[in-house]
């Protein structure tokens, strides 16, 4: 092979790149590292690399980790992705101990030295240490950092990282030449004379985060939102509570709907379209959204009580106003009527939460706008 002949290599460490890092001995202690799926599907999709697995297994054999007992787990694993339409070409992997001093063991070469004759000035090491960026340079390829950025890369190291992320959707724009791969975030910073608000929010992330508004009741709600949308969101909100809670739930909402906007962009490739039903206890509440562009909320919602907690109940409509009229969407609330009030609320926020983590989903492989229009 020669030129343009020769192959292109992805050479891929397991744990800590696919599966968290730890010893997986274990069918349970398999966890997927987010996103790996869905980037090594585009990867596969639309590039021509062939995939190779390179890791460091550390004393399997031995009786502090059986073969038996990693053999299992790691079937599991090649098996599923092969379920999700990824395929590695060939499987290397290491067993021996550090002290061993075996030139299999990264950054080594031994286990991959056959490879050398592929295309290594266009092939990529993905790993999450830097023994694996050591490897790429050994090899003579480049390196991909896949870490949450708090490894420093030494000055020898510079030239072989092409990119340093914690996100494997950044690998796959990367790769794949396609920023609209790339995790969809937004900052907002809101300041007026009733409210100052800054919000991060990351439409592809796991649910963590919490926003501070001073509103106990408000922040329960939005801790809802994060986790069962599964959007990443920061946020500090500092209001006039001296007067009431109106202009912090107001904006609040507002900056919330401006971030998911802004994070969306031209909406290409998504659902546009979610809903859910959530019960909880004594309620049931359903929600629906249309990132059509256009604001609108039809709410049927009534609760038993004025105030829940310290929070006057009637501020939650106009919550959910406002994200609509910030985010150009469309809601629809609905609850059973005479439930608690804090059961009716909570139901509201959660199914509100998963509708838009159905909506904001990208179709796999799809980059049209899900509109006859072409734009929303």
């Amino acid at each position: 092979m020669n030129g343009m002949d020769r192959k292109k290599v992805l050479f891929i460490d397991r744990d800590g790149v696919i599966v968290e890092e730890r010893q997986v001995d274990t069918y349970e202690g398999i966890v997927y590292i987010p996103h790996v799926f869905e980037a090594l599907r585009e990867i596969s999709r639309r590039t021509d690399y062939i995939l190779v697995m390179v890791s460091n297994q550390d004393g399997v054999g031995t009786r502090s980790f059986r073969y038996e007992d990693f053999s299992g787990p790691a079937e599991r694993i090649f098996s599923t992705l092969r379920g999700e339409g990824i395929v590695f070409d060939s499987i290397r992997i290491d067993f021996s101990m550090p002290h061993d001093g075996c030139p299999g063991r990264k950054p080594g070469t031994a286990m991959i030295d056959s490879f050398r004759s592929y295309d290594m000035e266009h092939s990529f090491m993905i790993g999450d240490r830097l023994t694996d960026m050591e490897l790429a340079r050994n090899m003579g390829c480049r390196g991909i950092l896949l870490d949450s950025c708090c490894l420093g890369v030494p000055a020898e190291l510079k030239d072989t990282v092409a990119i340093h992320t914690p996100s494997w959707l950044d690998v796959a724009a990367y790769l794949a030449d396609d920023s609209s791969l790339e995790h969809r975030t937004a900052s907002v910073n809101r300041v007026t004379k009733e409210t100052a608000i800054s919000i991060e929010l990351d439409l592809d992330g796991t649910g963590e985060g919490h926003i501070t508004t001073g509103a106990g009741f408000l922040d329960h709600m939005l801790d809802q939102l994060v986790r069962h949308s599964r959007m990443d969101i920061r946020g500090n909100v500092k209001g006039d509570l001296h007067v009431d809670f109106h202009h912090t739930a107001e904006d609040t909402a507002l900056a919330l709907g401006e971030a998911v906007r802004k994070a969306l962009g031209d909406k290409r490739g998504i659902e546009r379209y979610g809903s859910e039903i959530v019960m909880m206890d004594d309620t049931a509440a359903t929600a629906a959204i249309d990132f059509s562009g256009r604001p609108d909320l039809i709410w049927d919602v009534s609760f038993t009580m004025e105030y829940i907690g310290s929070f006057p109940s009637e501020l939650l409509r106009h919550f959910f106003r406002s994200f609509s009229a910030a985010a150009g969407c469309n809601i629809y609330l609905s609850a059973t009527p005479g439930g608690d009030s804090h059961h009716t609320a909570e139901a509201l926020f959660k199914a509100f939460a998963r509708a838009v983590r159905k909506a904001v989903r990208r179709i796999p492989g799809d980059q049209r706008i899900a509109s006859t229009k072409g734009t929303l």
